[in-house]
């Protein structure tokens, strides 16, 4: 299972968003700006998945597709396109892609269907649930109440919904590129330390007098909470 990506997209600004945040997931991407330096890139096959912008110069993403699937190269595909009719994703879908993403889109969504397509057949995640918990920390999506124990922790909206977004990746690194989108729904960094300033916050509502720590920072990756190991 290789964790290489081949991103193609012609807009700078949204491939490096998904560049860095696919390489603070832990994936290897190479980057092409137009149709025919991906199509050059993918036919090597040692891709994991291939991220492919549908309107590209030079040759456009369908062609790009249509000239791998000739060749026998069958690395998944996910296209991502502005053109998001019923007509235009039947028309991606048929042509040989395994995934189509309709612009804007969240990098979080993005991870989660690249991250399916590369373990293709595992179990489908399980739905949404009303409380979440982490060891002895629990939060009730409905009374909105958060517990460590015994002891009731009073959390403004945004540590809310921070704490949230953590409880549904317990024991999972979480960058800081998918806190700014399922969070704060930035799709772009804003070059201040707002995460890191909350996650101080919430660390001291959290774990403050505790014996066991359960909000941890893993350097050079992102966020962790979980017991320690």
């Amino acid at each position: 299972m290789s964790n290489k990506i081949l991103l193609v997209e012609d807009d700078a600004a949204t491939a490096e968003f998904i560049a860095k945040g696919l390489e603070e997931a832990g994936f290897l991407v190479d980057r092409a700006a137009n149709g025919r330096d991906g199509l050059f890139l993918a036919t090597d096959g040692g891709y994991g998945c291939i991220v492919l912008d549908r309107m590209l110069p030079g040759l456009d993403g369908m062609a790009v597709l249509a000239a791998l699937r000739g060749a026998g190269v069958e690395t998944p595909v996910i296209i991502l396109s502005a053109l998001g009719s019923p007509e235009d994703r039947i028309k991606g879908l048929t042509s040989g892609c395994d995934d189509y993403l309709v612009k804007p889109f969240t990098f979080a969504e993005l991870l989660a269907r690249i991250r399916l397509l590369i373990r293709r057949g595992a179990p489908s995640a399980p739905g949404p649930d009303t409380v979440l918990r982490c060891d002895d920390l629990e939060m009730d999506l409905l009374s909105r109440r958060v517990r460590r124990g015994e002891r009731a922790i009073e959390l403004q909206p945004r540590e809310f919904r921070l704490l949230e977004f953590l409880l549904r990746h317990v024991d999972q690194v979480v960058t800081r590129t998918m806190l700014l989108e399922g969070v704060w729904d930035y799709h772009f960094d804003p070059g201040t330390n707002v995460v890191d300033v909350h996650l101080s916050r919430l660390r001291k509502k959290i774990d403050e007098g505790e014996l066991r720590r359960l909000l941890h920072t893993v350097r050079g990756a992102g966020y962790r909470i979980g017991p320690e190991p």
